[in-house]
């Protein structure tokens, strides 16, 4: 009992460190789609055909359509990795509810026992 009750605490944590980097991520992601979506809303604003892109250290200049274009593509890319991350969550959350439940069930039982001891 104690050997599996020690291993559940040790999977608690192991999932918490595991929600706690897939938060992380996803935070990062929503700061990424948020300044992908402001780029796109000042692109569509402007009335210029050619504008620069940042490809590495270097501008390049690019037709302001093809930018568009790209820029659409890594918002809805961004949006699948955080409904991923969103999924990720949640299933690592039922996991702690349910290791969560579990080890306190064991501690009342560890409890129990101690008592009638």
């Amino acid at each position: 009992m104690e050997a599996e009750m020690q291993q559940d605490v040790q999977e608690f944590a192991k999932k918490r460190q595991q929600l706690l980097l897939v938060g992380n991520q996803k935070n990062q992601l929503d700061m990424q789609k948020t300044a992908l979506t402001e780029a796109l809303k000042e692109l569509n604003e402007t009335k210029e055909e050619k504008v620069y892109k940042a490809v590495g250290n270097i501008l390049v200049l690019k037709d302001a359509s093809i930018v568009k274009k790209e820029l659409q593509d890594l918002i809805e890319q961004t949006d699948l990795r955080v409904k991923t991350l969103v999924k990720q969550e949640e299933s690592l959350i039922n996991r702690l509810n349910k290791l969560k439940t579990g080890l306190e069930g064991k501690m009342a039982e560890k409890e129990d026992d101690e008592e009638e001891k």
